[in-house]
């Protein structure tokens, strides 16, 4: 298949999949008589491989350390654990910041009685000043 092709199947753009290939994440297909790219189903495995890692959040190098770890099927998965229990912390702690961010957001927007811009105490809790 062509890789307008591969890119509808997956749901990855062309210029990603080209990314992909430069980064080493996908290998570069080889062409046919027409000088068109020519992707296989091992192609097409791959980047949906990627793709469902990225969409879970996973970092090119994690999606790159869990894709060459499938070609040792035979192996303890310790390696694979290692790795999702490293996101999930990361995870963790994005969620743990964001909590923050939305308690302190709250309160800005909770302290707030109307009136002028002038007494605004959100503004006043972004100027260079503080409050």
């Amino acid at each position: 298949m062509r890789i307008g092709e591969l890119a509808r199947r997956t749901g990855v753009r062309v210029e990603t999949i080209r990314w992909y290939e430069k980064a080493g994440l996908l290998e570069e297909p080889g062409r046919n008589a027409s000088n068109y790219r020519e992707y296989d189903k091992a192609s097409l495995a791959r980047l949906t491989f990627i793709k469902r890692g990225r969409d879970l959040g996973f970092s090119l190098d994690q999606v790159s350390q869990l894709m060459n770890l499938t070609r040792s099927p035979g192996e303890d998965c310790a390696k694979v654990d290692a790795i999702a229990v490293q996101h999930l912390a990361a995870i963790d702690r994005k969620i743990a910041d964001l909590t923050a961010l939305r308690r302190e957001l709250t309160g800005l927007v909770q302290s707030c009685a109307g009136g002028s811009i002038g007494d605004c105490d959100i503004l006043r809790a972004l100027s260079p000043e503080g409050t």
